[in-house]
């Protein structure tokens, strides 16, 4: 097994091991007036593991760093949970880098979209069921009540399970595929034991179907999904889509989904402009050479083409600097459906190429007033306000927004972009220590912050912030990353002082 796979393997059935032994010695007084799992595995037990393996995911590269497909997952996925959630659980919906067909629910409300999968749907209503179906396996908390179920086996074979199983679920992956996915695979892997379980399986695809018809979807669009990819099932398990290995359908389960379904009014529900936008953007980068993309939109004849056909052409168009045809396309697109902020950002980019930097800057600020503090947008801008020698306005613009929304950890390395480019250099080390927290590396973190505390011209102001963020990361680290960051410190001393 690879070095990795078995490292991996190992810190999540420590954490596995740590969480639930804890929650064991927490509760062994107390009388059980809750859930049965509540007593192995709490919420805020689970939220710590599913941090945990999401900070590995992020440090893996896996997750789709476009903004624009992530915002649109992100909206989709809270307008599911909103409905399925009384309060009690916090979800992050994220997207991967993965063509197969597949997505997964990590402990602490973390839902993984495979781009294979989002591709393969055929209407944002069937997307939405397989949202709805992850959503209903952190609702109904199944991963800590299969640990409960599992408590004959004693917590710690539960968790040396849990482990092998994450290590052994790429094992017959190529080196290139391990290098970049294992992360992924925790997640594919730990919601592996559980989606086998016959009822835990319908009972997500109970609660999701009526999450679909409360979030205004076709609640027959779960059991759509579910009939094509079913479609796709051959006698070999290596060429079986992973959705059908997690998520095991039968032509009983599709019958009994589309029952569910009959029981609530038909809708008629129509694809939103974003489900194809973000299939659009998908579709062009599965292509690894631009004229590639190009000739693939440009084989539908024009008379044919629908908004999104057009737009996936102007990404297409964008991608392989044909800025004219690009610039025709989203000056069209735009100037009809004025209230898609992907229509402004193309129009941008296009005018951007064609080094129209007034008309460009004028359109990023126009969208702005109309869409303030809208992510995709104001990346896009930050990335353009860069390019274009503004770094003060990009970092600006940043901070503004992620003191309102929280940034992922790309998004965090374009304002350390920013402030380093503005001459921030303090506040540079601060974003860059927020990078290392965020991918698992606190003793890297603690270290950018004392770099940004050694600055000269510090204000006190940073200088307080800065500490008290070291004494509150501090308080989460083992005794080994304590030992590793004084060593880390003593070396930096000794060379200082040579």
């Amino acid at each position: 097994m690879n070095l990795r796979i078995r490292q991996l393997a190992v810190f999540t059935a420590a954490a596995f091991i740590g969480a639930a032994t804890s929650s064991l010695a927490d509760n062994s007084n107390l009388p059980d007036i809750g859930s049965p799992a509540d007593a192995v595995l709490s919420k805020n037990e689970e939220s710590r593991i599913g941090a945990s393996i999401m900070r590995q995911i992020n440090a893996s590269g896996a997750v789709v760093d476009d903004p624009q497909i992530a915002e649109y997952v992100t909206d989709i996925g809270h307008r599911i949970s909103a409905h399925a959630n009384n309060g009690d659980h916090q979800f992050t919906f994220f997207v991967i880098d993965d063509p197969s067909i597949n997505a997964f629910a990590l402990p602490g409300g973390y839902i993984g979209v495979h781009t294979g999968l989002i591709e393969a749907t055929r209407s944002e209503d069937e997307l939405a069921g397989v949202l709805a179906h992850e959503v209903a396996h952190v609702t109904q908390r199944h991963i800590a009540r299969a640990v409960t179920a599992n408590q004959r086996q004693s917590i710690l074979s539960t968790a040396i399970m849990l482990g092998a199983l994450i290590g052994g679920a790429l094992a017959g992956a190529d080196a290139d595929v391990l290098q970049g996915t294992v992360a992924t695979a925790q997640g594919v892997s730990a919601q592996a034991r559980i989606n086998f379980t016959r009822s835990n399986e319908h009972e997500a695809d109970r609660i999701g179907i009526i999450t679909l018809a409360e979030s205004g979807f076709d609640p027959r669009g779960m059991a759509s999904f579910f009939e094509v990819i079913g479609r796709t099932n051959t006698p070999s398990e290596a060429r079986m889509p992973t959705f059908l290995r997690t998520h095991p359908v039968s032509s009983t389960r599709i019958a009994e989904s589309r029952a569910r379904a009959r029981n609530y009014t038909q809708v008629r529900t129509a694809d939103t402009v974003n489900y194809g936008v973000a299939r659009a953007r998908l579709r062009v980068a599965n292509y690894e050479q631009p004229e590639d993309a190009v000739a693939h939109f440009e084989d539908q004849p024009a008379a044919f083409q629908s908004d999104d056909w057009r737009y996936g052409l102007g990404v297409a168009y964008l991608r392989d600097d044909q800025y004219i045809k690009a610039l025709r396309i989203f000056e069209e697109l735009a100037n009809r459906e004025t209230s898609v902020i992907a229509y402004h950002i193309g129009l941008a980019r296009a005018q951007l190429g064609m080094e129209q930097i007034d008309d460009a800057r004028n359109t990023f600020e126009r969208a702005l007033e109309l869409f303030p503090r809208n992510v995709p947008l104001v990346v896009r801008f930050a990335e353009t306000l860069l390019r274009l020698g503004d770094p003060e306005r990009a970092h600006a613009l940043l901070l503004d927004l992620f003191n309102n929304v929280a940034p992922t950890p790309s998004q965090v390395q374009l304002i350390a972009r920013a402030a380093v480019d503005a001459d921030e250099l303090a506040e540079a080390h601060y974003y860059q220590a927020e990078y290392k927290f965020m991918i698992g590396d606190l003793v890297g973190g603690i270290t950018a912050l004392r770099q940004a505390l050694a600055m000269p011209d510090l204000k006190e102001i940073q200088r307080i912030r800065f500490e008290a963020r070291i004494d509150f990361v501090r308080e989460f680290m083992s005794e080994e990353q304590l030992r590793q960051l004084q060593r880390s410190r003593s070396i930096a001393q000794t060379v200082s002082t040579r």
